[in-house]
């Protein structure tokens, strides 16, 4: 379970990243939510991560939904009380709106959920420490 949700939000980060590059009423330099070119490479990057985790280290996912739904959340927060809503620089690295710091909360709660409630891989009916056949 955690393996196909690292695939499915580092899908939607990917795309959502690569479509901050072309204009775009939604995503993007004065679009509804702000994006410069570091904000775009960010999401594309944390999208690769969950897409190498998933398939490099299935194992690992539900750890990895977690680190970057916990990251993704902080921005957003941080965002929210330092930028303001019409828009700036978030630390210093990216530019972003009150928008993108809203989606950035929601998005990122919502992974670190999906990271807590899926089961970290594939499930064994057997006992820990049972060697398996």
């Amino acid at each position: 379970m955690a393996k196909t949700l690292a695939v499915i939000f580092g899908v939607i980060l990917v795309l959502l990243g690569l479509l901050g590059f072309v204009s775009n009423p939604l995503v993007g330099a004065g679009a509804v939510f702000l994006a410069d070119t570091m904000h775009n490479v960010i999401r594309v990057v944390l999208g690769a991560i969950l897409l190498a985790v998933a398939v490099w280290s299935p194992d690992s996912s539900a750890r990895w939904l977690k680190v970057i739904g916990a990251v993704v959340f902080l921005l957003g927060l941080i965002g929210l009380f330092t930028v303001p809503s019409a828009g700036g620089m978030l630390l210093g690295i990216a530019e972003t709106n009150g928008a993108s710091n809203w989606l950035h909360l929601v998005a990122g709660l919502v992974i670190f959920i999906a990271g807590m409630y899926s089961n970290g891989g594939e499930m064994s009916m057997s006992s820990p420490g049972t060697p398996q056949m």
